[in-house]
């Protein structure tokens, strides 16, 4: 019996140009820890339910799909821009939502508190937005120190030695 279930996105990206990382960056505004992506469908989201959560729990998360949802009829009504929105724009993070420079079309009420059982459940923000997706994990940087700086530690003669 599975254990998950995996919503395709890929329809959704095709017509909107939303994509399944931006529902997962938007279920963080919702409170929400981001669901695994594109595995095993490319394009879609795998949610994974366990046993320690309860009802109410899980009846928060579909609330925040059916809205998320809604918001990406939005989209594709056209009564939101289609890159300018909340869904792209998110993770909504604290700092962004306390700045002095708010120029997005949407209130901060809409961006950091979606639902009304937010408030009353609590909520912790993330602390990084949208840096370079998948970008850095396909394109590691190495911050170690030169490999010179190593030298001697690990002198192969050292080490026969010490044997």
């Amino acid at each position: 019996m599975a254990h998950e279930f995996i919503i395709d996105l890929n329809k959704i990206k095709t017509t909107t140009g939303i994509t399944e990382e931006d529902v997962a960056k938007r279920l963080m505004d919702y409170g929400f820890h981001a669901p695994t992506m594109s595995w095993p469908l490319v394009g879609g989201i795998m949610i994974e339910p366990t046993e320690s959560e309860d009802k109410g729990e899980i009846d928060r998360y579909i609330d925040a799909l059916i809205r998320i949802r809604q918001e990406i009829k939005d989209v594709e009504d056209g009564k939101v821009d289609k890159v300018n929105n909340m869904i792209k724009n998110a993770p909504h993070t604290l700092k962004r939502l306390m700045s002095d420079n708010w120029n997005y079309p949407y209130s901060r009420e809409q961006a950091a508190y979606p639902a009304p059982w937010i408030h009353a459940r609590g909520k912790v923000f993330p602390t990084v937005a949208r840096i370079d997706s998948a970008f850095g994990d396909r394109n590691p940087v190495c911050a170690c120190p030169p490999m010179g700086d190593y030298a001697g530690e690990y002198d192969e003669k050292k080490l026969k030695k010490s044997k």
